[in-house]
């Protein structure tokens, strides 16, 4: 295992509290025949909460330290894989070949990455359960006209329904972090109402609009010459009062 220095160097802590532990395994709610991804299993507690019966785990950890443990220390009754790597530049196209549950403890530094990263793959996400830091899970469950509402929300809303399920204090963890932490749940939205094809370009129209917070959206997309009659929008709003259905009606009537 990674010493202290280096861990919170990779915003790497680990849960401790067996409480919390098994709250976290009762609202992911595992059932025979579920296929999981953990990202970042550590030394395996939130593993643990998960390895039943009939479940099948693929858990990756950057620290082959911590693979060579878990691979000592923990096997069935699940049908479980242990992979070191590195989630940010790993080959994770394994996802695609069945309906995935994503779970895990994400380090604090990479969780808004690790989460961006994953919508490539929501087709084959049945849900995700992280323990993020409570300031990035306010940012993903943000709403139109308020502080949170911004790229981080609008992208992962425009796929994924979010929910914190509950807050988690520092002094559950073995190295305490500054900050207060919550338990989300994100699923995906069951109507798509945009293709896989045009996702890269709604990401990077809601990129471009929120290149300044304070510029009205006609404004930060004037490069993009929209005649704002034919998408109904008032081009006089800032970027935080749209919806994420007005994002993807400009999406649709500009071209690539």
């Amino acid at each position: 295992m990674m010493d202290r220095r280096i861990r919170r160097k990779f915003g790497q802590n680990y849960l401790k509290d067996p409480a919390i532990l098994f709250e976290m395994g009762e609202a992911i709610t595992p059932i025979e025949g579920d296929y999981f991804f953990e990202i970042g299993p550590g030394m395996g507690a939130l593993t643990n909460t998960i390895n039943n019966n009939g479940i099948n785990i693929h858990a990756m950890d950057i620290d082959p330290e911590n693979i060579k443990y878990l691979s000592n220390n923990i096997g069935g009754p699940s049908n479980i894989t242990f992979e070191q790597g590195d989630i940010m530049n790993a080959d994770l196209d394994f996802i695609r070949d069945n309906a995935f549950r994503i779970i895990g403890n994400l380090p604090y530094n990479i969780s808004t990455q690790i989460i961006l990263r994953l919508l490539e793959y929501h087709s084959n996400i049945k849900d995700m359960h992280f323990l993020v830091q409570r300031e990035v899970a306010e940012k993903i469950s943000g709403s139109p006209s308020t502080k949170n509402w911004g790229k981080l929300s609008l992208k992962i809303g425009s796929l994924f329904n979010c929910r914190i399920l509950f807050d988690v204090p520092p002094d559950a963890f073995d190295i305490k972090p500054k900050v207060n932490s919550s338990f989300i749940r994100l699923t995906p939205k069951l109507e798509k109402i945009f293709s896989l094809k045009e996702k890269g370009h709604l990401f990077r129209i809601i990129d471009m609009a929120f290149v300044s917070r304070r510029k009205n959206i006609q404004n930060n997309l004037k490069k993009l010459n929209i005649d704002w009659s034919l998408v109904d929008i008032d081009p006089k709003k800032r970027p935080e009062d749209l919806q994420i259905d007005d994002y993807i009606k400009i999406s649709k009537n500009i071209k690539a």
